[in-house]
């Protein structure tokens, strides 16, 4: 049997009015000032206010940072840190999408003034002690909750990781009431962000590559290609968003043993460069890496194929393979998404820069089952141009 590692959250706890039990678990985990971080849109729509109910009706000091925005740059983090350093918190709540989560994880670490951001970057840099730590998502998308990895947009669009078993939470609470707000563009683009998540972890190069996260991507597979489009044309469908929370993390376990590959690199520089969202630029890039990929190594996406669609179920290893790719650029398209780089107002001349720069991207572009050189990136740009 081949070696391998796996890592998740200490405790997972799932289930609908999970959030009214915030206090407990702060209360049992934590000393009694805590760091909550989040971001603007969850203040508006009072969710911030009402966690920070939940944890002062539990007796507890809360300080709020709730400035985080999309792809954090690393002043936000910095910012949070001398926050968390100031209040001299004891403990950090991560509440909201994969940044909000994603910042947390750094803050706590970073909080105790032993390390460094740069220092951090890279697999296996994080030498702790963290503080005590929580996450709760409120989106069905990057699974950050049980995942050791923080992505940091670094100088002006480069994007570097830290990822470390350090920074897996004590208790990554669900509860997919807080995902019944999402609007249905963004319950689509986090919801394809997810089944990449699984896709790359079960087709990975990785030497990691293991049979906890292949079972957990068929699973995850299963539950999200089954409720994805229910969840966003009927927002209110409570067994849809639970299939998406659910889906969501076990991909994100997936992944985080089981690294992704092309896909997010060539998505990163979308966002790093035009601000996409995260989400959406996977889902222009995932159709025409599948087909890439497939041409050489069409077995796993083969074997993936009846667990989100099972007509595919019967096919030979190349027509589900190719039928696989066929299958979920049309489950983008009928989600709504946008289906290339066109639409977002991304210029053809752009693409050799973009190409260039999903070069620097080594630590994914090692886990692609098919070797992506420069000339191949820049073949799959134009072919989602």
């Amino acid at each position: 049997m081949k070696p391998f590692v796996f890592n998740t959250a200490a405790s997972i706890q799932l289930g609908a009015g999970k959030i009214a039990e915030l206090g407990e678990m702060v209360r049992a985990r934590m000393g009694k000032r805590v760091m909550l971080i989040s971001d603007p849109g969850l203040v508006d729509l009072g969710m911030v206010g009402a966690a920070v109910e939940i944890l002062e009706k539990a007796d507890l000091e809360v300080v709020v940072y709730a400035d985080v925005q999309a792809d954090p740059p690393e002043a936000i983090i910095h910012a949070a840190v001398e926050m968390a350093r100031s209040a001299k918190v004891e403990g950090i709540i991560g509440l909201g999408g994969g940044s909000s989560l994603d910042v947390a994880k750094l803050v706590a670490v970073l909080a105790l003034g032993q390390e460094t951001l740069t220092g951090m970057y890279g697999v296996g840099n994080v030498k702790g002690p963290r503080l005590p730590l929580i996450l709760v998502p409120t989106t069905s998308g990057t699974g950050s909750e049980v995942t050791m990895v923080s992505i940091v947009t670094t100088g002006k669009s480069e994007k570097m990781g830290v990822v470390s078993p350090v920074i897996l939470p004590d208790v990554a609470l669900l509860d997919p009431e807080l995902t019944y707000g999402l609007p249905p563009h963004i319950t689509a683009a986090t919801g394809i962000d997810a089944m990449v998540h699984a896709i790359e972890a079960y087709a990975s190069a990785s030497p990691n590559n293991n049979a906890i996260s292949r079972n957990l991507a068929c699973e995850a597979l299963r539950l999200m290609g089954g409720a994805i489009e229910r969840a966003v044309h009927d927002g209110g469908d409570t067994g849809a968003r639970a299939d998406m929370l659910l889906g969501s993390m076990m991909a994100g376990q997936a992944f985080a043993n089981s690294p992704v590959a092309a896909v997010h690199a060539l998505a990163y520089p979308i966002g790093g460069h035009y601000k996409v969202p995260h989400g959406l630029s996977n889902a222009l890039v995932l159709p025409h890496v599948l087909r890439f990929n497939a041409v050489t190594a069409p077995r796993p996406y083969a074997e993936l194929a009846p667990h989100v669609f099972p007509e595919m179920a019967g096919m030979g290893t190349q027509e589900a393979a190719s039928a696989f790719a066929e299958g979920m650029q049309e489950l983008s398209k009928r989600c709504g998404l946008q289906q290339g780089l066109r639409e977002m107002g991304i210029e053809r001349d752009a693409l050799p820069m973009l190409a260039r720069d999903a070069m620097n991207q080594t630590r994914l572009l090692v886990n692609n089952p098919r070797e992506v050189d420069l000339d191949a990136a820049l073949a799959i740009y134009e072919a989602a141009y």
